[in-house]
Parts: structure tokens; C-alpha cells; sequence
């Protein structure tokens, strides 16, 4: 190879490596479309960082490893070829994954997709890199990136230079963790100090090819909106239940039917890293919000005892989902009601035959989903909390409301159930994408439950004393 080598850079690929040689910097996310140069800059970036730092180690991350050898690694060599790079240069291991440097720099390829043999991904847990590229990172689940990202910095003191941690994720337009973390901050002007978006089009790239305009140009809809006009709030997903539009408008609704009733949804953390999720509803508004980690039962029950006095909420208007932990709950709680979302649907009103018949779903959390997704979509609920309570450091109100707006859109309808019942995709599918579970989704889900039901009772509380064992509501 050359002693040096003279590559040319777009000018937002100029924004992005100014971005890495920056002292503040360490989190740069670059895209939003097609053809905006994100594969040739992560391999100009981890080329150059490699040869500038010897005996370092960097990653470059995919969802799905044969994807990344035929796309992303199919560059990379391209682009050693253009820079005068010989197989003296470098070596690359494909049973291991590895490609070494002459001057003992690494790059580690790696796969982020989900396994269920390994859901807390600890085969990246002795990782020592010192930063990454997570190329296509829309499609990365989030859990693997946290996990990911906490293996940066391992490995940034070698042969007594210091090296700044860097990690790098390019990607397509999504309404996932990307939209989070980079477009939306970027957006609204909260972008942390230390992370940067630059949003590259196509139009940003003089030398893509006219047909390859034309071909975006030309397609579908939502290609169309994202891949050339950068669009990450459009979405045409047939599969979603609930329009965007109106999961964001939530927190604005006001409600022309209001019922006085009051009622206790709660979310129990199956295990330690899952969250404890107690929300009160007046009528369909959702007002009080008490997040918590995992606590075990007794501490638990103690926790929704005191919303339940303190909102002044009866027992029989208390739902707490009964799977897992959550049975423990109900069993040591005398009055209140159990939700079973594996259980048969409950049969509906047939106004042709004038008798209950079969309802059409999978089953009864299937049914509730159905049932909230007519609620947002028509403005029928909103969420506006003047009560949050969390034990977990720096978990803001603010971050509970994304966090609820991003599971909420992240429910689908199975494609084609077996048996023709209308489906909601598994938990375990929405927790791959999310990287955590839909316990703030599954509270307005479970509301659904007096709905469909048992509508709640209001009533004029008495508060108990001290002594008192029993709920006057029951």
C-alpha cells in the first residue's frame, strides 16, 4: 500500500469526519437515505482509524451477517483495492471473522441480530474494541447496540496513545431507536453535546448515477418517502393498527365523554431488568404514572396499595396482569382483577342474530389491542399525567411518553393468522425491536379490559385507618 492516500469526500461525509476528529463528539449518527455515501464513509473511517492507531480494535456491526459480508464487507475490500491495499496489508479471516492490519489493528465482524439462545447478547460481553460501526443500525435491535455500545472504550490506551472512543451507526429512515436517539433530537435542537446527526440525501451525492434517482423516483409510495426524500415520520406499514398521527396526539386529546370512574392498571415485571408499571385512569385519561424496577411481590403490593389510597381507586376497579410475578400479586390482593392475555376472546354482540357469537381473535390480548387501537385512532383516550413517580435514575416523564409513543407504533396484526383470527404479533417480537418489553403499550391494552368487561364502578371513597384490613370498596 502507499505510505498515503488521497480519497475524496462528499461534503457531508466532510461534516461527519470533522465530527471524529472532534474532542467532544464520540456519537455520530450519518443517513436518512439512500445513496448519501453511509457505507463508503464507515469504511473510510475505520480504514484510517486502524492505520492511525496500531494494536487497536474496531467493530463493524449488521443485523445479519450474511447481509454484511455480501453488502458492507464487499465494499470494505473494494475500497482496500482502490487505496493500493495488497494481501501483505492485511489479512482477513472469515472463520473467525477478523480482519488484521500489518500494524496489528483489528476490525471484528459481528452480527446484532436477536437470538433467543442468547437474548442478553453476552457474546459481546468480553469485547474489548476500541469503538464501532453499526452499519444499517434501523435494523440493529436496540438491545443489542446498548449492550454494544458498553464494550466501546475497552480498549482506547494502546502503546501509550490515548484514543477516543468513537461509534458511528448510519442508517435508512425508521421510526425506531434511530428516530429517537439521532432524528428527532436533531430535529427539535436537544441533540446531547456529545452525539451529532448529519442527514445525507441523495441529492447530497453528485455522483450517483441518474438512473438510480429515476429508480427511486419511480417505486413505491414508501420507498419513495424514505429512501429518497429522507421521510422518518412516514410510514404505510399495513400491519400497524394505529395511525402515528394519532399516538402522538395522546397527550393533546380532550375528551368530550368523561366518566368519574377511576381505575388501576398494572404491569409487573417478570424479570429484574423488566419494569414495574402502575398507571390511573380517569374514565379513558391516563393521569398518574408510577414507573419502578423490578421489586419482588411484597414490595409490589405495597406500591399499588399506596396508589390505590393515594388516588382513592377501589379494588374491584384494579387490574394487574397475572402472568409470571403478576399472579402472586393478584393472589395476595383479596378483591382485585386478574388480566389474562392468553385467554379465549370474549364473545361480541351479533345484531343481525341478536345473541353473542365467537369474536374473531386469537385471543383476549389480541382483542383488548383491537379494541384500544379504535380508541387512539378516534381520539376516544389520552394521556396526560399530572402524577409520576419513578425509582430509576434519570427516567424522566418526558422519556415515559416517548417511550409509550414508540411501543404503541411498534404494534402490528400478524400478516395471516393460521386460523383467519385477527392477531397481534408476540411480546417477544416487539421486545426484539424495541429491546425492551411494551410494559407502558400494555397498560393502555389492559385498560381495554373494563371496556370490553367490567366497566369500573365509581363511587365515594373512605379512606381506612391504620388498623383497617379492608377495603370499603370491595
Amino acid at each position: 500500500m502507499k505510505q498515503t492516500a488521497n480519497i475524496w469526500l462528499l461534503p457531508k461525509q466532510v461534516e461527519a469526519w470533522e465530527a471524529w476528529e472532534s474532542k467532544e463528539i464520540t456519537e455520530l449518527g450519518y443517513g436518512g437515505a439512500a445513496g448519501g455515501g453511509k457505507t463508503r464513509l464507515g469504511c473510510y473511517l475505520l480504514i484510517t482509524a486502524c492505520e492511525q492507531y496500531p494494536g487497536s480494535r474496531w467493530a463493524i456491526g449488521r443485523k445479519e451477517l450474511k447481509t454484511l459480508r455480501l453488502t458492507t464487507l464487499s465494499s470494505l475490500f473494494e475500497i482496500f483495492k482502490e487505496l493500493g491495499y495488497s494481501e501483505k496489508d492485511y489479512k482477513y479471516d472469515v472463520q473467525q471473522g477478523l480482519i488484521t492490519f500489518a500494524n496489528s489493528s483489528q476490525i471484528l465482524i459481528l452480527d446484532t441480530a436477536y437470538s433467543p439462545q442468547d437474548p442478553e447478547y453476552t457474546r459481546f460481553g468480553s469485547l474489548e474494541i476500541s469503538g464501532a460501526w453499526i452499519d444499517e443500525s434501523n435494523e440493529t435491535p436496540e438491545k443489542a447496540k446498548s449492550i454494544l455500545k458498553t464494550r466501546v472504550g475497552r480498549k482506547n490506551n494502546v502503546n501509550g496513545i490515548s484514543i477516543k472512543p468513537f461509534w458511528l451507526e448510519t442508517f435508512n429512515p425508521n421510526k425506531g431507536h434511530v428516530h429517537r436517539d439521532y432524528y428527532k433530537p436533531w430535529k427539535e435542537g436537544t441533540m446531547p453535546e456529545y452525539r451529532a446527526f448529519i442527514r445525507a440525501l441523495p441529492g447530497d451525492n453528485p455522483h450517483l448515477p441518474q438512473a438510480y434517482i429515476t429508480n427511486l423516483e419511480r417505486s413505491d409510495k414508501v420507498t419513495r418517502e424514505r429512501l429518497l426524500k429522507g421521510n422518518f415520520e412516514f410510514d404505510d406499514d399495513p400491519q400497524k393498527i394505529m395511525f402515528y398521527e394519532a399516538i402522538t396526539d395522546l397527550p393533546v386529546n380532550n375528551l368530550i365523554a368523561k366518566s368519574s370512574a377511576k381505575t388501576l392498571v398494572a404491569d409487573i415485571a417478570r424479570f429484574g431488568g423488566d419494569k414495574i408499571v402502575l398507571g390511573a385512569f380517569n374514565g379513558l385519561e391516563l393521569y398518574a404514572l408510577w414507573v419502578y424496577t423490578y421489586q419482588g411481590i411484597d414490595e409490589t403490593i405495597r406500591k399499588i396499595k399506596e396508589m390505590i389510597l393515594t388516588e382513592e381507586i377501589g379494588y374491584q376497579n384494579v387490574i394487574v396482569d397475572e402472568g409470571g410475578v403478576g399472579g402472586g400479586v393478584v393472589d395476595g390482593m383479596r378483591g382485585i382483577k386478574g388480566f389474562n392475555g392468553s385467554s379465549s376472546p370474549l364473545p361480541v354482540w351479533d345484531f343481525v342474530k341478536s345473541r353473542q357469537t365467537p369474536a374473531n381473535y386469537q385471543n383476549f390480548r389480541s382483542q383488548c389491542y383491537f379494541k384500544l387501537s379504535e380508541m387512539v385512532n378516534n381520539r376516544q383516550i389520552s394521556v396526560k399525567i399530572k402524577s409520576f413517580k419513578t425509582n430509576i435514575e434519570g427516567y424522566t416523564q418526558e422519556k415515559a411518553i416517548s417511550d409509550l409513543i414508540e411501543e404503541l407504533d411498534a404494534i402490528k396484526q400478524t400478516d395471516n393468522s393460521q386460523d383467519g383470527k385477527k392477531a397481534i404479533i408476540p411480546k417477544s417480537e416487539i421486545k426484539e425491536m424495541l429491546g425492551r418489553s411494551p410494559d407502558f403499550a400494555d397498560i393502555l391494552m389492559m385498560r381495554m379490559f373494563f371496556e370490553l368487561k367490567d366497566l369500573p364502578v365509581t363511587y365515594t371513597a373512605k379512606l381506612m385507618s391504620k388498623d383497617e384490613d379492608q377495603n370499603p370498596a370491595i
